[in-house]
């Protein structure tokens, strides 16, 4: 399918705003899509200016290859691969996350509901299981834990059960059209405007991607690849995606201190790897235009010149050992 499909980058300048692009500077666009953050970006950078760009999908790769700019590295790989990155290699990190029009819009690609395909949702259709392919084997309890976590479904038990009788009764379920109704047959009330299927399609897209574990992996390695000084800047659209963001700042934008160190020590003993810069809404011209946005949510914060990250896991688990030998 040629990739003509309509995409509004959220928040486009609000992001790369909050990058604060220094002509010279490297910065890495985690989640390149269809290149909207990247190219205001790189209209931003000089000649020695550097762009890493991250993706899983095929099309957004490809889309990165026709820039044929020399500023740009181009990964075909999830944002959890950041880990594979040099220390302090980054003046910035942009993560816009979820899926992207294009996707939802490809009935191909089987993220929505709205338009009948084959139920994949992989972001790399290349590579792993479809959804498909894991409902052939995946047991209630299974079924229920995803949909509950990862949907927050309060019905997940019943759509679980609902669709180990489809199975049983008519064979695997392939098509999201298929999925849709099994869904639509057992949850009877739901919010005015939102179709019964919106929570368990979201559960399945973001289990079968590992969407929030890498999410979990590229923001602990967020504190190794930027230099201080560096900005971090992600993008979310549900709860579950903003909740771990929101924890991880709060989480390292507090004061640790070194208890190992002497008792006087200087002010440098304490490990403070973020300072928190706040939180941006779509503006209602935006949500007008593209009413996708209206559940984003950005978050951005600085890389401060604290010690190494090292020094908080060494910490952190010296803290561990610490109560492990007290609790005997």
């Amino acid at each position: 399918m040629q990739d003509v499909l309509v995409h509004h980058t959220v928040l486009l300048n609000e992001a790369v705003d909050a990058l604060s692009v220094q002509s010279g500077g490297a910065y890495i666009d985690g989640t390149f899509g269809r290149g909207g953050h990247s190219r205001l970006i790189l209209s931003r950078l000089g000649v020695d200016g550097a762009l890493t760009v991250f993706d899983k999908d095929p099309l957004a790769i490809a889309t990165a290859e026709s820039l044929a700019d020399a500023r740009v590295h181009i990964r075909h790989e999830g944002f959890a691969h950041l880990a594979d990155l040099p220390d302090a290699c980054a003046d910035g990190l942009l993560l816009d996350l979820g899926v992207s029009s294009p996707q939802i819009d490809d009935p191909q690609r089987g993220f929505s509901f709205r338009h009948d395909g084959p139920l994949d949702m992989r972001m790399d259709p290349t590579r792993g299981q479809s959804v498909a392919q894991w409902l052939e084997t995946a047991d209630i309890p299974t079924l229920t834990e995803v949909i509950r976590d990862y949907g927050e479904e309060r019905f997940a038990q019943q759509i679980a059960k609902a669709i180990d009788r489809r199975r049983q009764e008519r064979g695997p379920l392939r098509t999201t059209a298929e999925l849709a109704e099994v869904v639509a047959g057992t949850v009877k009330t739901r919010e005015p405007g939102k179709d019964p299927a919106t929570r368990t399609f979201q559960a399945f897209r973001i289990f079968i991607n590992a969407e929030l574990e890498e999410l979990q992996q590229a923001l602990t390695a967020s504190l190794r690849v930027l230099r201080p000084g560096g900005r971090l800047v992600v993008i979310s659209f549900h709860s579950l995606e903003d909740r771990i963001v929101k924890q991880f700042i709060a989480k390292h934008t507090k004061e640790v201190i070194d208890r190992r160190a002497p008792v006087g020590a200087p002010s440098a003993s304490e490990v403070l790897a973020f300072r928190a810069l706040g939180r941006t809404m779509p503006s209602d011209a935006e949500v007008a235009v593209n009413p996708r946005s209206r559940s984003a949510v950005m978050r951005v914060a600085q890389r401060t010149t604290a010690p190494a990250p090292a020094d908080v896991r060494d910490h952190a688990s010296a803290k561990g050992r610490a109560r492990k030998g007290a609790g005997r």
